[in-house]
């Protein structure tokens, strides 16, 4: 539903305190002036610069009105008891908290149920003081859906050649989306300078500032492809399958997400990232920290407006990285931070089981101990995957990519690797390039994560055993040895003995 609509539907319903959420003021003043012109209203609006401006203005008024309180009183004075009449106050936010605004609101929206005076507060964010959160209603202008995306495209590439066409024009209208509709007119102008059509490339990295700006969310555009990762054939499959769907058009069937559990370096971050490359997504990093906030209720405003940005950014790929860090907290009730992990957690949880969008969760973990519960429970996420120590198999091919990738020779000799991981192995070989020595010298340098907490790696795969799918073959993981495999299940106190 359109701005407009739910605008009218409210003033007809004679809710006269209205607070408009929007990050393109102009648009939504251009949506109100249509509305009031169809409806025969009378429409103001104020800011700090340019004072009370209207194609109604009583005559002999002091239209300059630089004070915020003078600006609502005015609203009386330019009332028609014929019509309604609307008073849009741009980036009111920054004045409300004064006592004397509040009180001047209170009472301005009191009498407008009489005079038929509607206050009208526009602004990018929702901060309504508790004296006034029961007058006002919350409405929110939506971001441009992808019709009008690829209006403002043809409006910008108007000659041949500069619009794709197909899967290509697919793409750039996936990465337009979120953009605000100045954004993506930016957007696609830079890309028409720079590359004299419209594309992709150019409109992600211009969503990736936008991103850096908020400082909650980031893009990833890395490379990384799923032949860059050996192993996990298995997680591989599954989310291909599930995001490449043609059931995911259907709500009740797209797919959800997927819980990363597993031995630290085993590749889940690796793979989150890959995931997005695979499919066509972009990555959108959450960082859980960045939403802790100093303020009462400042944690649960970051939480929401960051997914509010992550939906609006659909079709994409939502990576959360080690989440039990940031909601270790619910674990224990909040008694270590005072409830705003639990207040976090709530917000997040609501989103997982509501949200409508196109986007597909990736989070990790390596402790399921610390997350509550309730955010392991079934119908949070698709499936939930055990990434343990890479087989020989896997071993072979993950050797054989970072030879490749830091020059090494082929025929050295291979170090003794059991119970390392991909990463293990990546330091290895990297180690052999910096120092220029044999593998075997540089394996000297390493020191396993299976071995230096060799508890913690043993409790987590007890604990993942019969309860989590197994990330490298079809069916659930299962602690016992793998036929055919190099003993690397049962570790040792003593690094010595391993």
């Amino acid at each position: 539903m359109l701005l407009s609509e739910r605008l009218a539907e409210n003033i007809r319903a004679c809710f006269t305190g209205i607070w408009i959420q929007s990050h393109e003021h102009d648009e939504a003043l251009l949506e109100m002036s249509r509305l009031c012109h169809s409806e025969d209203w009378r429409l103001f609006s104020w800011d700090i610069d340019r004072g009370l401006q209207g194609t109604e203005l009583a005559k002999g008024g002091d239209t300059s009105l630089p004070d915020p309180l003078a600006a609502i009183h005015s609203l009386n004075s330019q009332a028609d008891p014929d019509r309604p009449t609307l008073l849009v106050l741009k980036n009111f936010h920054r004045f409300i908290n004064s006592p004397e605004i509040i009180q001047a609101l209170t009472q301005q929206v009191g009498l407008g149920k009489q005079a038929r005076t509607f206050i009208v507060i526009l602004s990018s964010l929702v901060q309504i003081p508790t004296e006034l959160e029961k007058l006002f209603v919350c409405l929110e202008h939506d971001l441009p859906d992808r019709d009008q995306l690829l209006e403002i495209a043809r409006s910008i590439a108007t000659e041949t050649g500069e619009l794709p066409e197909g899967p290509e024009l697919e793409r750039v209208l996936d990465a337009a989306s979120g953009l605000t509709r100045y954004e993506a007119e930016g957007a696609f102008s830079l890309s028409l300078v720079r590359h004299s059509r419209i594309e992709a490339s150019v409109v992600l990295e211009l969503k990736s500032q936008t991103l850096l700006k908020s400082g909650l969310l980031s893009l990833h555009q890395g490379s990384e492809s799923f032949e860059g990762l050996g192993g996990l054939e298995s997680l591989k499959a599954f989310c291909i399958r599930a995001l490449r769907s043609r059931g995911q058009a259907v709500a009740a069937v797209r797919p959800r997400g997927v819980l990363l559990l597993g031995v630290p370096g085993t590749g889940k971050s690796a793979f989150a990232k890959a995931l997005g490359k695979e499919t066509g997504r972009p990555t959108l990093t959450l960082d859980v920290g960045a939403l802790m906030g100093a303020l009462v209720g400042q944690t649960e405003e970051r939480t929401r407006r960051a997914l509010r940005i992550v939906d609006a950014m659909q079709p994409a790929i939502l990576f959360i990285d080690e989440v039990e860090k940031g909601l270790g907290g619910a674990a224990s009730s909040g008694q270590s931070d005072s409830g705003v992990s639990t207040r976090m957690l709530g917000t997040l949880l609501s989103w997982l089981n509501d949200h409508t969008s196109d986007v597909f969760v990736v989070c990790t973990a390596n402790d399921i101990s610390k997350l509550p519960p309730e955010f392991v429970r079934a119908e949070r996420f698709d499936a939930l995957f055990f990434l343990d120590l890479p087989g020989d198999d896997q071993k072979q091919a993950i050797w054989g990519l970072y030879r490749d990738l830091f020059e090494l020779t082929s025929d050295q000799r291979l170090p003794d690797d059991r119970h390392w991981t991909g990463s293990e192995i990546r330091a290895c070989c990297r180690l052999a390039a910096l120092l220029d020595v044999p593998l075997i010298q540089a394996a000297e340098n390493v020191v396993p994560v299976a071995v230096t907490a060799a508890e913690s790696v043993a409790r987590l795969r007890r604990w993942a055993s019969k309860r989590c799918l197994s990330a490298e073959q079809p069916g659930v993981f299962s602690n016992d040895e793998r036929s055919g495999s190099r003993s690397r299940r049962n570790l040792s106190r003593d690094p010595h003995r391993n």
